[in-house]
C-alpha cells in the first residue's frame, strides 16, 4: 500500500513538474503574459488580474504536494497520513507563493490613460504641417509626458511642421490648436 501511495505521489510531482517546467518556458520565450482562458474565475469584487485559481498555481500546488508526499515517505518514513498532510500543506504553501508572485508581477504592469485635457493651455509645436482648419499632429506634454498626439487647427492660416503651438481645447479626445 504504502509503495502505491510513493508512486502515485511520484508521478503527481513528476507531471506536475514537467508541465510547470514547459508552460514557464514557453512563457519565457514567447512571453504570453495572459492565462489560459479555462482558468476558474470568481464574481468577487477583486482584482480581476489576481486569480489564484489559475494554471500555474494548481501546477504549483501539485508539484509541491506530489514531492512532499514522496518525500515524506521516502526518506523521512512519515506514516500515509501525515505524509498526507504535510504534502496538502507544502502544496498549498507553493499555490500561495506563486499566486502572490504573479499578483506582484501583474501589478508591474502599467495601463496609463492619458488625459487630453491635461494639455490645455500649453505649448508644443507641430509635429506634421497643418492645412487651414485641417488635421495633423502635434508634439506636445499630456500627463506630464510628452507625446505625439492628433489636432485640429483652429485658424485660417496653415502651420508649419515644427512652428510652435497653443492646445486651446480638448473635445472628444481630439486636441484643437493654435499657431502661437
Amino acid at each position: 500500500m504504502e509503495n502505491n501511495i510513493l508512486s502515485i505521489y511520484y508521478y503527481i510531482a513528476i507531471f506536475a513538474t514537467i508541465v510547470f517546467v514547459i508552460k514557464l518556458a514557453i512563457f519565457t520565450i514567447f512571453g504570453f503574459s495572459h492565462e489560459v482562458t479555462g482558468d476558474f474565475t470568481t464574481e468577487l469584487d477583486a482584482d480581476p488580474s489576481f486569480n489564484f485559481l489559475s494554471l500555474q498555481a494548481i501546477l504549483a500546488f501539485l508539484m509541491g504536494f506530489g514531492w512532499a508526499g514522496y518525500a515524506s515517505l521516502s526518506q523521512f518514513k512519515a506514516t500515509i497520513l501525515i505524509s498526507a498532510v504535510c504534502a496538502f500543506a507544502v502544496g498549498l504553501i507553493f499555490m500561495c507563493v506563486t499566486a502572490f508572485l504573479m499578483f506582484s508581477v501583474r501589478k508591474l504592469e502599467k495601463n496609463i490613460k492619458k488625459d487630453k485635457s491635461t494639455a490645455v493651455g500649453k505649448i508644443g509645436k507641430a509635429y506634421t504641417h497643418f492645412p487651414v482648419k485641417g488635421q495633423g499632429q502635434i508634439e506636445i506634454e499630456v500627463n506630464g509626458q510628452l507625446s505625439i498626439s492628433d489636432a485640429i487647427n483652429l485658424k485660417d492660416e496653415e502651420i508649419m511642421a515644427f512652428d510652435q503651438i497653443k492646445v486651446v481645447k480638448v473635445e472628444n479626445e481630439i486636441m484643437y490648436i493654435e499657431k502661437v
